[in-house]
């Protein structure tokens, strides 16, 4: 049986309060990762991050408070 898995595995800011997120979206068969791949997205200030998981917009609000 194939299933997909997708989760946000690497959340890193820069010292500009740029938010950089990496999802993998892993496919496996009978339990056995099979394939793999990767997204990344990048946030700044300002931007809607209402859809994205509460652990994203935590970081972001810690992150955008630190930017001028």
């Amino acid at each position: 049986m194939l299933t997909e898995n997708k989760l946000i595995d690497q959340i890193t800011v820069n010292e500009e309060g740029i938010v950089h997120i990496r999802e993998s979206m892993i496919i496996s068969r009978d339990g056995a990762e099979i394939a793999k791949t990767y997204h990344r997205t990048t946030l700044v200030k300002g931007q809607d991050v209402s859809s994205w998981p509460q652990k994203v917009q935590d970081i972001c609000a810690v992150a955008w408070a630190e930017v001028e």
